[in-house]
């Protein structure tokens, strides 16, 4: 009778541990962080970081941007932004420059970042059909964005797998050659190759980061994310109950070897 209560003890304990860590083990194997920073691209002066918590296929977003041209037909200069994706997962450089104008335009950089993968849109549809509405993109010098959504199994997966990059559009004409100043953008005929051409870039990596950074690059260390917090907490919670457990199995051995 004394031996099936000792051994009870710490089998409850270890069940009980087993319990309590499981929910937070099986929420965090799907939950991940991500991050980049985006760097200035074709002279743009556009600079930022990216965070992204995917949760299977749900992300939320959230971009810091600065240096971005601020104006558009006296308004505030729309930035077009997306998730790219099936392609090598990488921001081109000068070299991408094919047509000697003296700047990378959006296709031209396909072969490093892919097509559109997510519109990073402020209200309304996400998919690439969505990659040119301007009137639903953020705006300005300056902006911050964030917005949780669906993306598609296929983002999802390159956002996972290290090929999806942060592409924000956009450049102020009077920074580019003459050459480009003066061209349209191929992607829309009505608007100027300015408000097309990539302005800033950065490939999403698994982070560290609880939280939106406040600068630096990529950490490009894996963790999985959710209630991280709880599981250190269920772990010591367990230890101590295994503490228990073993304290009062080696009392009740001491008292049984002293009668």
């Amino acid at each position: 009778m004394h031996k099936k209560m000792l051994f009870a003890a710490p089998a409850l304990a270890l069940g009980a541990l087993s319990m309590a860590a499981a929910p937070a083990a099986a929420h965090a194997e799907d939950s991940w962080s991500f991050q980049t920073t985006l760097n200035t691209l074709n002279g743009s002066g556009t600079t930022g970081q990216a965070m992204v918590d995917l949760h299977g296929t749900e992300a939320t977003v959230t971009i810091n941007v600065s240096g971005a041209a601020e104006t558009f037909m006296d308004g505030p200069f729309p930035h077009a932004q997306h998730f790219h994706i099936g392609a090598q997962g990488m921001c081109p450089g000068p070299d991408a420059d094919t047509d000697g104008d003296g700047v990378v335009s959006t296709p031209e950089g396909q072969p490093f970042y892919g097509m559109i993968g997510t519109s990073l849109t402020t209200e309304g549809d996400t998919s690439a059909d969505s990659g040119l509405a301007v009137e639903r993109f953020p705006g300005g010098s300056a902006y911050t964005y964030e917005r949780t959504f669906e993306v598609s199994p296929e983002a999802a997966e390159a956002i996972k797998n290290g090929t999806a990059s942060v592409v924000v559009h956009g450049v102020d004409p009077t920074l580019l050659p003459a050459a480009a100043a003066e061209k349209q953008s191929s992607l829309n005929p009505d608007l100027p190759l300015a408000a097309t051409l990539p302005a800033a870039c950065g490939t999403l990596s698994a982070s560290q980061m609880g939280a939106m950074p406040d600068g630096g690059a990529d950490t490009g260390v894996a963790q999985q994310t959710g209630d991280t917090g709880n599981t250190a907490g269920y772990a010591v919670a367990g230890a101590g109950v295994l503490a228990v457990a073993g304290s009062a199995l080696l009392a009740r051995r001491r008292t049984a070897g002293n009668r």
